[in-house]
């Protein structure tokens, strides 16, 4: 029996945890993605992650994920750190870290960010990079996007590296369906010559767009720190209308 279908537009943390448990669950449904969206991808989303995150190269660093999920990119990133002797950190649901492997150089955590650091004042200030891949539209949906990413700031050390990855942005979105190569790829995705239905200037709630995008990179700056959107390479699922935003403490 196949697996029920998956309402990817409203996943939370518990229904992460419910996916996790599922039977039939491929990697990529489980951390809410359709296979066709991952498959052969996680390779080229990796080598982007690395061209970003400088630190990532040093040795002996220590390098907190959240959100890992359990599809290979976590792995990636395990192999990785494993050879350059780095000390990586796992924060996500206890139903999800059980599928990853138990591994000396990692330390799962279970629980959501931020509350399951909150006790955790041995790491304020001695982070050295931290990731959250396509995590935080979901922490926005829940209305707890200030503290976590406060949070985040407080946690990096001197010199270290954030990295909001494959954040969807609804302002980029439009804007690329508004454009003819978007109506193009609309049209041969839905095979009707059909236009996409895009309309600007609306309230749309537990959306990310610019305004929340660039009041992020405003909340770091005025905190002290460098912040930057970045694009996505082309040839990643969802390049055209998701983006990066990387902050550094000098």
């Amino acid at each position: 029996m196949n697996a029920p279908s998956v309402d990817y537009a409203n996943l939370d943390f518990e229904g992460f945890r419910r996916l996790a448990r599922e039977p039939g669950r491929s990697r990529h449904e489980r951390v809410g993605f359709p296979n066709s969206y991952r498959e052969g991808r996680e390779s080229a989303i990796f080598d982007d992650m690395l061209n970003k995150l400088a630190r990532l190269q040093d040795r002996g660093i220590t390098v907190l994920e959240i959100g890992p999920g359990c599809s290979d990119l976590p792995a990636m990133l395990s192999t990785y750190g494993a050879a350059r002797d780095h000390r990586l950190l796992f924060v996500d649901s206890e139903e999800m870290l059980a599928l990853l492997p138990d591994e000396a150089h990692v330390a799962k955590i279970a629980g959501q960010f931020p509350q399951a650091l909150a006790a955790r004042d041995d790491l304020t200030g001695r982070v050295d990079v931290i990731l959250a891949y396509s995590v935080m539209q979901y922490v926005f949906a829940e209305g707890n996007l200030w503290a976590a990413f406060d949070r985040c700031l407080e946690l990096l050390a001197d010199g270290g590296e954030l990295l909001i990855g494959d954040l969807p942005n609804q302002s980029m979105r439009k804007r690329f369906f508004a454009s003819a190569a978007g109506e193009r790829q609309h049209k041969a995705y839905i095979g009707r010559d059909e236009k996409p239905d895009v309309r600007f200037n609306r309230l749309e709630p537990g959306q990310i767009d610019d305004s929340v995008v660039l009041s992020l990179l405003m909340r770091a700056r005025a905190s002290g720190f460098h912040a930057w959107v970045l694009p996505q390479p082309a040839g990643l699922p969802m390049g055209n209308r998701r983006e990066d935003i990387l902050i550094r403490k000098p």
